[in-house]
């Protein structure tokens, strides 16, 4: 079962967040020929037996609303709650 899970990823991006953290965009088909986007957040467990993960599954209905909440989220916290923090600051220890 584990193997025919992975062959419906059509597309994945992995972002590494640090040294115990990884998030995973995977974009899957369904039997009907549709697609959704799982967001999953691994995380190594502090006793070093594996990793612990937690998964959000995002429908084709509702990607423009959760990108217009993420975008105005992320702008609050920018510009209201944040101002002066270098967020490029990890982008450029990632290069």
């Amino acid at each position: 079962m584990d193997n025919d899970r992975k062959l419906d990823i059509v597309f994945s991006k992995k972002v590494n967040a640090g040294k115990r953290r990884t998030y995973f965009f995977d974009v899957r088909r369904t039997k009907g020929d549709d697609f959704y986007l799982t967001l999953t957040e691994s995380t190594k467990r502090f006793n070093g037996e594996g990793f612990e993960r937690h998964k959000i599954f995002l429908y084709k209905e509702d990607f423009n609303r959760f990108i217009n909440s993420i975008d105005e989220v992320d702008s609050y916290i920018k510009t209201q709650l944040m101002p002066d923090y270098d967020y490029e600051e990890f982008d450029r220890r990632h290069q």
